[in-house]
């Protein structure tokens, strides 16, 4: 069983249908949208700022989400993909986002609908991310738009994560 703890008085509020990887750790004030997953690893921290996700999420291993103390507080819409060990740090992100593996998105920052965070790109503080734009590099810059392969993968990851979680759901309950 995932790792759920309070915070002040604030436990971690999990929608139906989310399924929470054994080492997964949510801690306080963090909302999960219907269907989303935590992978194993990941680390949802709304210790000193509230973590509000849509449906469909999927954060994926050894991802971090988090904040600042009175600076930033962390908003995911529905349906967005956060990649192997990116982090996530008080910002907001928009509906049928793809952050990608070890992506980095710092306070502030707002990633638009349908845009692509290229792995490893650091989007700093305060950009604002087009809306339907791949950005990559360090600091994260447009490199195009997202043309329709791009969307494919953007839209498919989460109905994929989806069931990949009912995969681990299924194998548990024939243990």
């Amino acid at each position: 069983m995932a790792l759920i703890k309070g915070v002040k008085g604030v436990r971690p509020r999990i929608s139906e249908g989310c399924w929470l990887a054994e080492n997964a750790t949510l801690v306080g004030d963090v909302q999960l949208g219907a269907r989303s997953n935590v992978w194993f690893n990941a680390v949802i921290r709304g210790d000193v700022c509230s973590i509000v996700m849509g449906e469909e999420c999927n954060i994926q291993d050894g991802a971090v989400i988090h904040g600042t103390l009175n600076v930033s507080h962390t908003i995911l819409g529905n349906r967005v993909s956060i990649g192997h060990n990116a982090i996530i740090h008080g910002c907001t992100i928009e509906d049928e986002v793809l952050v990608g593996m070890g992506a980095i998105v710092l306070d502030n920052a707002v990633i638009k609908k349908g845009a692509m965070i290229a792995a490893g790109a650091v989007v700093l503080a305060n950009t604002v991310v087009e809306e339907g734009a791949l950005y990559a590099g360090t600091p994260a810059k447009k490199v195009k738009d997202v043309d329709e392969k791009l969307r494919r993968v953007i839209q498919k990851t989460p109905q994929h994560y989806v069931m990949y979680a009912g995969w681990m759901e299924e194998e548990a309950s024939n243990q």
